[in-house]
């Protein structure tokens, strides 16, 4: 008999025997572990020290985590394996919609920043490649297939386009074990250059901040710890796949992947900003030279490390696509799997080349991690916080337990509607300057 308070896990694992926990450990780590990576130096930087941008960080967390907790006791509670479904179960149909078309402009702005960072990446390659010379004083330039926009489309013909294919979402376990070491890897990278960087490269000591930080200062970074850390999109997904879905193995799978996270991000935040002070560039790897042989394996693995991410924004685009078009009376109707896997194939070809194409000529990557560092405010605060809200008001709970949950779910909401707010401003202050 279930007890007052608990919520029996009402989801089936997907597959023939369901995602370990060490298995969703390394997806949920993987979801985080993206392209905020590289602007995290910047971010230190722009808070003005190292001391602000980790207490912004620390006080994250505890956000982070709370959503994630929610999130996998609506996912229980509603028995919705998509977060989308979640959200319309447990909060109604109308923020439903709202979250549907809010998760569709995240995500594919997402994968837009992926493919802009494996871009770039790239690009420095083959710069290195083919450094840039002069023939009879005219510049030479380098061959047609090491043009990013060759590079990069058949990256993504031969190798994303694969990976991205598949239903479920446990295939990308393996892929983001590999991921997760690239990234590993960066850091580690950036922790020995910076003690290293005097005596085998010769650069100055790195400049330090000239200006104190301020209020305003350490809130404009939030936006981008936010993009940094969110992974609670694929969270939904990851839960409904795990073999045991009580609901404390749950709290200590998320605990573990946000601690390592961030481990792995305050390293490299506080090494990159050491090394390069404020000068450094919201992308860390286009500080370094580009003809460092440690640089250009690191620059190789963060790319392997940004496309392992890719497929799983591309499953999760699809089942946002497919319940914003397909009415709730054929949502549950079983398609066959031939037609199944012909609009999956359809879906991620669409996918993949609007994405691309918008990649291509996308000229800075700071913007665009901004902007979406806001949208994700929805994900990591106000939809939590709203199913906190919703989910407490039909549970049978003492007043003081009632009120404490509904208040916290209260501030969860206004903190994501402050952080959206704020980087839509200076959004816009951007591009009025």
């Amino acid at each position: 008999m279930e007890r007052a308070g608990e919520v029996r896990p009402l989801l089936p694992p997907q597959g023939p025997a369901g995602l370990s926990s060490a298995g969703a450990v390394c997806i949920l780590l993987k979801s985080a572990l993206g392209a905020g990576l590289l602007s995290f130096p910047w971010a230190f930087g722009r808070a003005g020290g190292a001391v602000p941008a980790l207490l912004v960080e620390l006080g994250s967390l505890v956000f982070l985590v709370s959503g994630l907790a929610v999130l996998g006791y609506a996912a229980a509670l509603s028995a919705q394996p998509t977060y989308q479904g979640v959200v319309r179960a447990v909060c109604g149909a109308a923020v439903g919609k709202l979250c549907e078309v809010c998760f569709l402009l995240n995500l594919f702005m997402i994968s837009v920043a992926l493919l802009r960072v494996v871009g770039d990446q790239l690009e420095k390659l083959c710069d290195s490649l083919y450094p840039n010379g002069t023939l009879s004083g005219a510049p030479l330039s380098p061959p047609w297939y090491a043009d990013q926009r060759f590079t990069l489309s058949a990256l993504c013909v031969f190798v994303i386009f694969p990976l991205s294919v598949p239903k479920e979402i446990g295939f990308q376990k393996y892929s983001s074990i590999l991921g997760t070491l690239a990234a590993c890897y960066l850091t580690l990278v950036i922790i020995l250059k910076y003690h290293l960087q005097a005596e085998s490269l010769g650069w100055p000591e790195p400049s330090q901040p000239s200006r104190s930080p301020s209020w305003a200062s350490i809130f404009s970074v939030i936006p981008t710890i936010c993009f940094g850390f969110q992974c609670h999109e694929a969270c939904v997904a990851i839960y409904s796949s795990m073999r045991n879905q009580s609901f404390l193995h749950w709290i200590a799978v998320s605990v573990v992947s946000m601690l390592i996270c961030l481990l792995i991000y305050s390293l490299t935040g506080l090494y990159g900003y050491l090394t390069f002070g404020e000068a450094v560039a919201p992308d860390v790897l286009m500080s370094y030279p580009g003809n460092d042989p440690v640089v250009i394996v690191a620059r190789l693995l963060f790319g392997v490390s940004i496309i392992t991410i890719y497929p799983i924004v591309v499953l999760l685009g699809r089942s946002v696509v497919r319940d914003v078009w397909v009415t709730p009376k054929h949502r549950a109707m079983v398609v066959p799997e031939v037609q199944e896997q012909r609009s999956r194939v359809a879906l991620t070809v669409t996918w993949m080349a609007t994405t691309l194409t918008i990649a291509l000529f996308v000229p800075d990557i700071g913007k665009v991690i901004e902007l979406i560092g806001g949208i994700s405010a929805f994900f990591i605060f106000i939809f939590p916080g709203l199913c906190l809200v919703c989910m407490t008001g039909t549970r049978t709970l003492g007043p003081r337990k009632k009120a404490a949950l509904i208040t916290w779910g209260v501030l969860s909401v206004l903190g994501g509607a402050f952080v959206c707010g704020q980087s839509a401003a200076l959004a816009v202050l951007g591009l009025l300057r």
